[in-house]
């Protein structure tokens, strides 16, 4: 169990109370039935004594032997400090009751030092074994708390590790498509020409949708179908007419989402390795369809013969790291050449 925080310090500490007073009416309840339904003031206080020593002992074997020793591997060390612990422990616990708690309600002659320290058998049975099985049951509950803790961190990190590589190739990608879509911007500029207002304009719609929808795990997809549709207008802008034919077909289910971003990207690859390398007839078929289980996206472009880089750009390796990190291995993700055709093809379950 952690302790770092105040109030993991209050769970610990209403732990212990809880556990050892439980353990302690257990052993009262137990002790009753042992001498014929009746608890003499004497019993009582021997079973204080030794539930005092309990509590030190299993808290000195968990948190000193098991953490300094146990846990590093040192079972040699363990074991030897773990014997002398013991006695010691059944040691002191026996000369407190001698000396301590006895005089309280007997006269009797008390034990010397000597033969307490040497008593092994006495120490062994009537304090030693009382010792270990406070101790075995506080140490198994507090392995079964740690374990479940330990599990819950190394998923939290997991979680946290799975989100920052997200976010990182979220961070690839958006200047990754600025910088091409600028580009453009830039080429209208030079030319003077009056596509540059139009251009800034659907530009300004994609960034917004870059900005406040991209840091999320998901969105409809509608809404990246739309977004598609104003970078296809962006990009159409820069070739004149019959230069590029565009064929995009959608059967959206209403529920259906995907990682934002996705698909644009593949549009976006489509563009820069097929469209924009293609000296004639350049063609773009976007099909999309989804029911309540699966959605299924599937792009072609038309690319050169000799070209080969359309499999390798970063974006691809995005799309696919995204897939793994939003849907572990419940997903397709095919991309393939066929003479001067590029397909990409990706189903996922239509929601998360």
């Amino acid at each position: 169990m952690k302790f770092g925080s105040e109030n993991n310090l209050k769970q610990h500490v209403y732990f212990q109370l809880f556990f050892w007073t439980a353990l302690f009416i257990f052993g009262s309840v137990r002790s009753y039935g042992e001498y014929y339904d009746e608890i003499s003031p004497e019993i009582i206080i021997y079973n204080f004594c030794h539930w005092i020593f309990q509590i030190a002992g299993a808290n000195f074997i968990y948190y000193v032997l098991i953490r300094h020793f146990f846990d590093r591997k040192k079972y040699v060390l363990f074991c030897l400090y773990l014997i002398l612990s013991l006695y010691f422990i059944s040691v002191i616990n026996r000369i407190f009751i001698v000396y301590i708690a006895e005089p309280l309600f007997t006269h009797e002659l008390k034990d010397s030092f000597f033969d307490i320290f040497t008593d092994i058998g006495y120490l062994l049975f009537h304090y030693t074994f009382m010792i270990i099985s406070g101790a075995f049951i506080f140490i198994s509950v507090m392995f079964v708390l740690r374990y479940k803790d330990e599990k819950e961190n190394t998923t939290q990190l997991q979680k946290e590790k799975a989100e920052l590589e997200l976010k990182s190739l979220k961070s690839q990608l958006k200047p990754h498509f600025l910088f091409n879509t600028l580009n453009n911007i830039y080429s209208l500029s030079v030319s003077n020409s009056e596509k540059t207002s139009e251009s800034i304009s659907r530009l300004s719609d994609i960034l917004d949708y870059i900005l406040y929808k991209g840091p999320k795990n998901e969105v409809p997809i509608a809404e990246e179908v739309a977004v598609i549709d104003d970078y296809i207008a962006l990009e159409s802008l820069r070739y004149s007419e019959g230069r590029l034919r565009i064929n995009k077909a959608t059967a959206l289910h209403p529920a259906a989402t995907i990682p934002p971003l996705l698909y644009l990207t593949l549009v976006e690859n489509a563009f820069k390795h097929g469209v924009a390398k293609t000296t004639i007839g350049a063609e773009i078929t976007i099909n999309i369809s989804c029911d309540h289980q699966y959605s299924v996206f599937r792009i072609e472009n038309t690319c050169e013969e000799d070209d080969h880089t359309n499999s390798e750009g970063i974006g691809l390796k995005n799309v696919e790291r995204q897939l793994l990190h939003h849907y572990k291995e419940d997903f397709i993700f095919k991309a393939s050449r066929e003479n001067n055709i590029f397909k990409v093809e990706i189903k996922t379950p239509a929601t998360s």
